[in-house]
């Protein structure tokens, strides 16, 4: 029963929910305008799941994508409440370092969440939510 414990939890079935994720919020900023800078971006610290630059202000836009199947029993448990601080305090870590990595120094920097919301056995999500400026990126200005 293999195609059970990938909807329920298991670090394949995560996996494979949270790139479906990623590829959805990748579709949605793209269409809002965003350009795609880079995905899974890795540094000694940590990822970015994707990076962008704003449509409207040139921002550098670091974007954390929270992806579950939901039923509607979940409702309350949505997938931005993921959002600890501990990894909030991690991504501005990670943010960081990629702006020192590209030598964006000059730029300013927003974190955004993405949350999206999959029904099981659909493969497009029944929820998309983006919050711009999620997690305070530590003094950079949007």
């Amino acid at each position: 029963m293999p195609g059970w414990f990938a909807h329920h939890g298991t670090p394949a079935g995560s996996r494979a929910v949270g790139r479906r994720g990623e590829r959805a919020a990748e579709r949605m900023l793209r269409r809002a305008g965003y350009r795609l800078l880079g995905r899974n971006v890795r540094v000694p610290v940590g990822e970015a799941d994707l990076v962008f630059e704003s449509p409207d202000s040139g921002v550098i836009v670091i974007v954390e994508v929270k992806a579950r199947v939901v039923s509607k029993a979940d409702a309350p448990r949505t997938p931005e409440r993921a959002i600890t601080g501990r990894k909030g305090r991690k991504l501005v870590s990670v943010a960081r370092s990629i702006v020192r990595a590209r030598g964006w120094s000059d730029r300013h920097v927003r974190i955004d969440v993405v949350a999206v919301d999959f029904e099981r056995g659909r493969r497009r999500p029944i929820s998309l939510r983006h919050y711009r400026g999620a997690i305070d990126a530590g003094g950079a200005r949007t």
